[in-house]
């Protein structure tokens, strides 16, 4: 745009004549001043990376791609005082690493962390907590073809689509590799729900492919770690974890792949998490849950099978129990009501789709628009579902603590009403199966 000039005229002096004073200014001469409009220049716009960051009090920020130097996390607002090694996050990352059996992906990787910053003497300090974790078995060359030609249902196309530009190898940020930064800081989110409120968060595999574990085989109230661990594919259920072990193994041999669904539930949450309209708690759950790769549904309490029910047949009905809380005998309601907690189980359901890498022919297109045929090479987990476990819990996680540090700081900062409201903190150990 080119510069342009314009001239008005120059007031030396106000008024002195108690009104506007123009009138008389008319009748003066005025000498012009010339000014120059500086050419606007355009801006370029750039597409930015972004949605590498998850919460508002406890904020976490996943780094790193599948075939770089390493992956990793940085968590920031985790309260100070807390006592904190790798050790606690080595725990999760190990249920989480690949090749731990034959269902899953062959590469080895002892994905061991390694904390930067934010500890002191094993203590938190309150600053930003770095954690890495280093790449050590990458295959870059088993990516080769994948260069030039999308997978079918993967991230390939669309990451082109976006940023113009992607890693080809491991499919960078795209690859579930990301997903150690969050299981490490929800790693940290349940030992601060644990120790501050009593909470539990676990998951385990509740349908693999066409084999679905009945609900009523899992006891919620009494489900412990070690009985989603037993097995190779994390479902409590020993029969019917062998039924979904020989799922797997049917489509491993022959190269394909299938999906499954995840179940998780909390237990002992603190009442009042979550806020109304935007911000319901099940939503929070629902954003962080279908962040995970190969999400494709998402259910919580009755979900869609509630659509069958009438009213008088969904609803909750509330009573008194024996420590004189208010309590529901029923949970269709999955543990949120209005999208607030309401102390019950919370119970999600979080459905995975097949493995899209796998190793059967199948039609594409190329990067120029070629049509062709691949079969995709590299390290691939017929079913994603037994190592998802780990990370449907961390995503749970993050969302509750920071939710709970929400609730602590908007509805704790005075004095609650002990007639209706509850403290946050796990005060009764005595009450520990009663959803404190």
């Amino acid at each position: 745009m080119a510069s342009s000039l314009s001239s008005k005229p120059f007031l030396t002096s106000p008024s002195t004549d108690g009104a506007s004073g123009f009138g008389s200014l008319r009748k003066l001469s005025f000498p012009s001043v010339r000014y120059a409009i500086r050419p606007t220049h355009r801006r370029t716009l750039e597409i930015q990376a972004a949605g590498s960051t998850y919460g508002t009090y406890f904020r976490v920020t996943t780094y790193g791609e599948s075939h770089g130097g390493g992956v990793g996390c940085i968590i920031d607002g985790c309260p100070p005082r807390l006592p904190l090694t790798e050790a606690d996050m080595q725990i999760d990352l190990d249920r989480r690493r690949p090749g731990q059996s034959r269902i899953t992906t062959p590469r080895k990787e002892t994905d061991t962390c390694r904390i930067y910053s934010g500890v002191a003497e094993g203590m938190t300090t309150g600053s930003p907590i770095m954690v890495n974790v280093p790449n050590t078995d990458q295959r870059g060359n088993d990516y080769t073809e994948m260069s030039k030609a999308y997978r079918p249902s993967h991230a390939d196309a669309t990451y082109d689509f976006k940023y113009g530009v992607r890693s080809v190898q491991g499919g960078g940020r795209s690859s579930a590799r990301e997903t150690i930064g969050r299981v490490a800081a929800g790693a940290v989110a349940k030992k601060i729900l644990k120790n501050f409120s009593g909470t539990e968060v676990l998951a385990y595999v509740s349908q693999v492919h066409k084999v679905v574990l009945p609900e009523d085989l899992v006891d919620h109230e009494t489900l412990a770690l070690d009985q989603i661990e037993s097995n190779i594919v994390r479902c409590p259920d020993p029969e019917y974890a062998e039924k979904m072990i020989a799922a797997i193994d049917a489509v491993r041999v022959r190269g394909d792949s299938v999906g499954g669904v995840v179940t998780c539930i909390v237990r002992n949450i603190p009442r009042g998490l979550g806020s109304p309209v935007f911000d319901k708690l099940e939503a929070e759950l629902a954003k962080a849950a279908l962040s995970l790769p190969a999400t494709k549904g998402f259910e919580f309490g009755s979900g869609f099978a509630g659509t069958f029910m009438t009213g008088s047949e969904h609803n909750d009905e509330f009573f008194t129990d024996a420590h004189g809380r208010i309590r529901t005998r029923t949970n269709r309601s999955g543990g949120i009501q209005g999208g607030i907690s309401n102390g019950e189980i919370i119970n999600i359901r979080i459905g995975f789709k097949p493995t899209s890498t796998i190793g059967k022919k199948q039609h594409t297109v190329t990067r120029d628009k070629q049509e062709t045929e691949l079969i995709a090479r590299g390290r691939h987990d017929p079913c994603v579902v037994p190592r998802a476990v780990p990370m449907v819990e961390a995503a749970v996680a993050l969302v509750l603590v920071d939710q709970l540090m929400a609730q602590y700081a908007q509805c704790e900062l005075f004095p609650i009403n002990p007639a209706l409201q509850e403290p946050l903190e796990f005060r009764d150990p005595e009450l520990a199966g009663t959803h404190i």
